[in-house]
């Protein structure tokens, strides 16, 4: 057996290094290191330095060795001292250090100038966006996003919020995990998985709902794989629209309409309480049931009985389950009957699948219910996890609060008590931070490309590490009608030009992952600290430094919610000695660890919801912490892995096996939910027939900013493509590559077509990725979303396919 895994492990590194053989972006060429390696076995040369940090990419949090040699990233190693990776990267791992050396990267602040972008130095780049903001703090949103790092995410939530008095900031990850939070806090009144990783090594049954890890999650979805080439038992099912890579490795594959997952998992639990095979003890020692309000609903809820309980779901037999969501009805009885013994130890994993959902709040809670209601919970490998798409949507999303409703530590603008107490950690006056929650992503977008005069009242955007004009939905209405839009001034804080910069007024050259100090926070709640390794090109500048000298520009205009209670700037640090030191010039900001000064600030922030932070340096040693982290008698840190189990939670009462503490109902119980399934808003008819779905690639992450500048990636997947039934195509006379036209009611675009590729929907359902950005699908995709998330729905809305004719 042990053959086995090592050849497997072999293979799997062999196949990502043959892609990632040299890293080849403007000439340059950076060698891969054998994972294999340990960090004290690295290759060794005069002026070769390897130093931690976490991967770049998605929100697994895999740690690399960067190699830098004269002030240059020349090599990556997958860390075999971290224990998310354990030495192995994907594909996108090995190639991440190419990301800082395109050809095209931003070097200088540029400002559009009759209707052309000129150079300018950052003084001028600062004074127009603060001469903005002071004209109308009211009408100004920061947009930000999941990969912000927490430092940077702490400053720009503590300069709107604290200092302008401005909620209206807002993440990317409003359109990625919003429908994750809402699931979690409904269920637990806290957010974030309780399990770790670790399930993925102790299941003995794995379910993916809507995701497809082989490719998104590759070296998550090895622990799995990796088991069984050591002879291991573990049956994966794949829940899904359409056949992937991870359908490839499962065991079941239950294909199910879009929105089918709603009906599937109401299903599970009716078939638990009819055949009265459900965790009695477990929900009767921790449960309560819940289900949403009549008149004005929330995530709270309102309590009911088991039995009015018992009575709504007794619908959801597994025939009509069958009817609503396609999957057959003796499939349903199968996973019922899984998650019926106890005796065996299931993950649910879901990504965007769950979360890019009108019915998403729902559907999370709907699977955690499943869990609960079968007892299936707080053993190492039974647990259902919400995997994240970017590297600190967590930790600075999540945790800092970068939402237009949230504070720091999971607290909210509409309550008084932690206004008060955010006012009080930095020490600003009394009614400082407002009480109304700023606008949500589609909406912060709908106003600033609403003309004024029509009551559009956001007339100036901060853009920061995030790319809206490829990601946001309908962007014909949310992003391109900013185009003419005289009165409204858009900054984008980037690397490299994206869709974004297109419709810019304000281009800021920003500094890259080791190009300056971070911390991130993955989908395990593991905190990651990294140090500056390289220097950024040209005037490429930290966004944690943006944000504090454009607040110091306002300082010094006399703007007083730059001042703290005693006068002093509200992002003073000082040295040992008292004296300020000027971290708002670029040339002393390096002066001191400001990352430092900011965790630190945050850390007393998380403490109210138990999501402890250990102090920085204890990052420093260590390849990320899992919070709570909680100080030992004898000075030592503790991470915990499993929240609310009391073999390993801390804050678990004494006596308790399991405590949810944070419960909405504020009893200790978790809610299990009760949802109606309700249909999509948008669904296939005469006009437009198809099912058009969207989502992501193995080799490009996002809207390929970085990973379309790698020569071996973009080689490799060089166009985004339009992936079609067979039957489709030969009904419609389409050819394998011939390009076509996909329509909807909001917009279109033009793509080659796919049949029989990595992905195989079934008939009448058609899939595109978005990582193009010469082939922009999110022109067509819907911007419904979820009542109580706000995040939009990705994965579902009607379409129609066209053949090109040789006239176009």
């Amino acid at each position: 057996m042990k053959t086995l895994n090592t050849d497997r492990r072999q293979l799997m590194k062999t196949a990502a290094m043959a892609a990632a053989g040299s890293l080849v972006t403007g000439g340059v060429s950076l060698p891969v290191v054998n994972a294999d390696q340990a960090v004290g076995e690295l290759p060794a040369g005069e002026g070769l330095s390897w130093n931690k940090a976490p991967c770049r990419f998605c929100g697994t949090g895999c740690h690399v060795q960067v190699g830098v040699e004269n002030g240059r990233v020349v090599a990556i190693a997958g860390d075999k001292a971290a224990d998310v990776n354990k030495g192995l990267l994907c594909v996108k791992g090995y190639h991440v250090g190419g990301i800082l050396y395109g050809n095209d990267r931003l070097t200088k602040p540029l400002l559009r100038k009759d209707g052309k972008l000129v150079e300018i130095e950052w003084d001028e780049a600062l004074d127009v966006i603060a001469q903005r903001i002071m004209k109308s703090p009211e009408t100004f949103a920061f947009y930000g996003s999941g990969q912000w790092t927490i430092p940077e995410g702490y400053a720009a939530q503590k300069f709107m919020k604290g200092g302008l008095s401005n909620n209206h900031i807002d993440p990317n990850a409003r359109l990625c995990m919003a429908s994750a939070v809402t699931g979690f806090i409904a269920t637990y009144g806290v957010d974030e998985p309780a399990g770790c990783y670790q399930d993925l090594d102790e299941c003995d049954v794995l379910i993916t709902w809507g995701n497809n890890p082989a490719e998104m999650h590759p070296v998550l979805f090895s622990r799995v794989t990796d088991r069984r080439s050591r002879g291991e038992k573990v049956t994966i099912i794949d829940i899904g629209t359409r056949r992937t890579r991870t359908t490839d490795a499962a065991d079941d594959y239950l294909e199910m309409k879009p929105h089918g997952d709603v009906a599937i998992a109401l299903g599970i639990m009716h078939l638990l309480i009819e055949n009265d095979n459900y965790d009695k003890s477990f929900v009767e020692k921790h449960c309560n049931f819940r289900a949403l309000e009549a008149a004005t609903p929330t995530l709270k809820g309102e309590a009911i009985t088991e039995d009015e309980y018992r009575k709504r779901i007794a619908k959801y037999t597994p025939e009509l389950v069958e009817e609503l969501s396609g999957v057959p009805a003796e499939k349903i009885r199968m996973l019922a009957g899984l998650f019926a013994n106890r005796d065996r130890r299931i993950t649910s994993l879901w990504c965007m699948g769950m979360n890019q959902h009108t019915m998403g709040t729902a559907v999370n809670s709907l699977v955690h219910g499943v869990h609960l209601m079968s007892g299936h919970f707080g053993r190492p490998g039974d647990a259902p996890t919400s995997l994240t798409g970017q590297p600190s949507a967590c930790g600075t999303v999540r945790e800092v609060g970068t939402l237009a409703h949230a504070l720091p530590g999971g607290r909210l603008v509409a309550k008084e008590d932690h206004r008060q107490q955010c006012e009080e950690f930095w020490n600003l006056r009394a009614g400082s931070i407002q009480g109304v929650p700023g606008y949500h992503t589609v909406k912060m977008f709908e106003q600033f490309t609403k003309p004024t005069s029509e009551g559009g009242d956001i007339t100036t955007m901060f853009v920061q590490v995030t790319n809206p004009g490829q990601t946001l939905p309908n962007l014909n209405k949310l992003f391109n009608s900013k185009q003419g839009l005289e009165d409204k001034f858009l900054i984008v804080s980037d690397v490299y030009p994206t869709a974004s910069t297109e419709l810019a007024d304000l281009i800021l050259p920003a500094a890259m992952w080791v190009e300056k100090n971070g911390v991130y926070g993955n989908s395990e709640r593991r905190t990651q600290q990294w140090f500056k390794m390289v220097d950024p090109p040209g005037d490429a500048r930290d966004d944690t430094w943006m944000t504090i000298a454009i607040a110091r520009k306002l300082f010094d205009l006399g703007h007083e919610g730059m001042k703290d209670n005693d006068g002093e700037f509200i992002f003073s640090v000082k040295d040992e000695t008292g004296k300020e030191i000027p971290i708002w010039e670029f040339e002393h900001y390096y002066d001191t660890n400001v990352d430092k000064h900011l965790f630190e600030e945050y850390r007393q922030f998380t403490t109210m919801k138990h999501k402890n932070l250990a102090p920085y340096d204890e990052y420093v040693k260590a390849r990320g912490l899992r919070w709570p982290v909680v100080e030992q008698d004898d000075g030592s840190w503790r991470e915990t892995r499993f929240r609310f189990s009391a073999f390993d939670d801390p804050f678990v009462s004494e006596g308790q096996e399991f405590e949810f503490y944070h419960s909405t109902s504020q009893d200790g119980r978790a809610q299990i939910w009760f949802h109606d399934y309700t249909p999509p808003p948008e669904q296939p008819d005469q006009e437009y027939p198809f099912w058009l779905c969207t989502g992501r690639v193995l080799e490009h992450w996002h809207t390929g900013t970085m990973t379309r500048r790698l020569s071996p990636l973009n080689r490799a997947m060089p166009t985004a493509y339009i992936e079609m039934n067979p039957q489709d195509a030969k009904a419609a006379n389409i050819r394998q590559g011939e390009t076509v036209v996909i329509e909807t009611r909001r917009g279109k675009t033009e793509l080659p077509v796919w049949i029989d590729g990595r992905g195989r929907p079934p008939a009448g359902s058609v899939f595109v990725p978005f990582f193009d950005e010469t082939k922009l699908i999110n022109d067509c995709t819907l911007d419904e979303h979820d009542p109580f998330s706000k995040q939009p729905d990705y994965k579902k809305c009607a379409a129609r396919i066209v053949k090109k004719t040789a006239a176009g």
